[in-house]
């Protein structure tokens, strides 16, 4: 459902604004009580912000955990189909976060590719037909204060490589 929307919504919009809005606007993402703040136009660059809301709140009044892993998860993984096409599959592979103080106020995590590791995430799959990329950002304060580390492992394969081994594990299994 949502790459339709995209499809159609790319004849009136960016790339960037349909990132944005599209997350923003989607029932799945609203329950994690984040919004995306910022986007570049290249999506080399995302910016979320989780603010401290009676929808988040826990027991002892700051951000539950749970909504800080749930906002930030599935950002690399859109961002990074959205760089690389439709040639590639990216899947999020795990992911842990360590929490370093309560989240007594709104939080913000930022989410980067440079131009350099998307080279060399193209390059690694090239040699490899699949690799796995590990991100480390961080949530935090409006004046910087760290809240929680993320540690996401991301899997990016050729469509073509991933089909491949999905049906010989497929065949295997069979046997």
């Amino acid at each position: 459902m949502y790459k339709a929307l995209t499809k159609i919504a790319k004849r009136f919009f960016t790339d960037a604004q349909i990132y944005k809005y599209g997350f923003n606007w989607s029932p799945m993402y609203k329950r994690t009580t984040a919004k995306v703040i910022e986007v570049s136009d290249d999506l080399h660059f995302v910016k979320i912000k989780i603010p401290l809301s009676w929808k988040n709140r826990n027991y002892v009044g700051t951000i539950f955990g749970g909504s800080m892993l749930s906002a930030t998860d599935p950002i690399y993984m859109i961002q990074l189909l959205n760089i690389l096409g439709e040639a590639y599959v990216v899947w999020d592979k795990s992911a842990t976060i360590n929490y370093r103080r309560p989240a007594k106020e709104a939080v913000f995590c930022e989410f980067v590719f440079s131009e350099e590791e998307i080279k060399t995430i193209k390059k690694d799959v090239d040699q490899n037909g699949e690799i796995d990329i590990i991100k480390t950002p961080n949530i935090v304060t409006e004046d910087g204060t760290l809240v929680a580390e993320l540690n996401k492992t991301i899997y990016v394969a050729y469509k073509t490589f991933y089909k491949e081994k999905r049906k010989r594990k497929s065949e295997t299994k069979s046997q």
